[in-house]
């Protein structure tokens, strides 16, 4: 995430004290990693309840996540799957990543998550090549410029009905703001206007945490 779109106070701790059911490693590796110098890429755990709460509602079995960091949200995801479930993972930095096998061993689930250090289009187009396309859930969350790209290789690899989940589409706010010119912000601004015109998806832009596009395949 980059930056929340900030609930008044009271209302935000209302909202986390009626809601929130994270369970204990979660919140031990979201701890963690608030004292990381990149803190700010973890999603919320709201945010990880919500992932969590569509994998289960979607009885998602084969999930894809494009951005792994410390691995909240693959953790997330897995322990909503169940025994059974599979995801690929996709990240550059062992360094991170190593916070994340260590929660993933620890929670009994490191034996669903298949970890592809690489860049991730390749990891990507790697699948496509053995003829994926069969996953039930996508969540990207990684480097903006390259949304387009994650997500035209993700709905080829999606069945019919299956969801992406992307993260940080509204950037702060600054997707909203002319005055913004940055490379990443024109990216997601590119990336939100061409999903809007997609015929191939049902949309739905939410302001949950730096705001989630979910798009259903059709």
């Amino acid at each position: 995430m980059a930056g929340d779109l900030l609930l008044p106070g009271n209302i935000y701790d209302y909202l986390r004290r009626h809601s929130l059911r994270e369970p204990p490693i979660l919140e031990r590796l979201r701890r963690e990693t608030a004292a990381h110098p990149r803190a700010r890429m973890q999603i919320t755990p709201e945010h990880g309840q919500f992932l969590a709460l569509l994998v289960r509602l979607m009885g998602a079995q084969r999930a894809l996540e494009i951005g792994v960091f410390t691995g909240y949200s693959s953790l997330a995801a897995a322990l909503a799957m169940g025994p059974g479930g599979k995801i690929v993972a996709c990240d550059i930095s062992e360094e991170y990543t190593a916070v994340a096998r260590r929660y993933w061993q620890e929670a009994g689930v490191d034996s669903m998550i298949d970890l592809r250090i690489a860049p991730a289009l390749d990891t990507l187009r790697a699948l496509q090549a053995r003829g994926e396309n069969n996953f039930d859930f996508v969540f990207i969350d990684a480097d903006k410029t390259n949304y387009l790209n994650y997500y035209e290789s993700a709905l080829g690899l999606l069945r019919p009905g299956g969801l992406i989940m992307v993260d940080n589409v509204l950037w702060s706010g600054r997707v909203a703001d002319e005055r913004e010119q940055d490379e990443d912000t024109m990216a997601l601004r590119e990336f939100n206007d061409k999903l809007h015109r997609d015929p191939r998806i049902d949309l739905s832009m939410i302001p949950l945490g730096d705001g989630v596009t979910l798009a259903r395949k059709r």
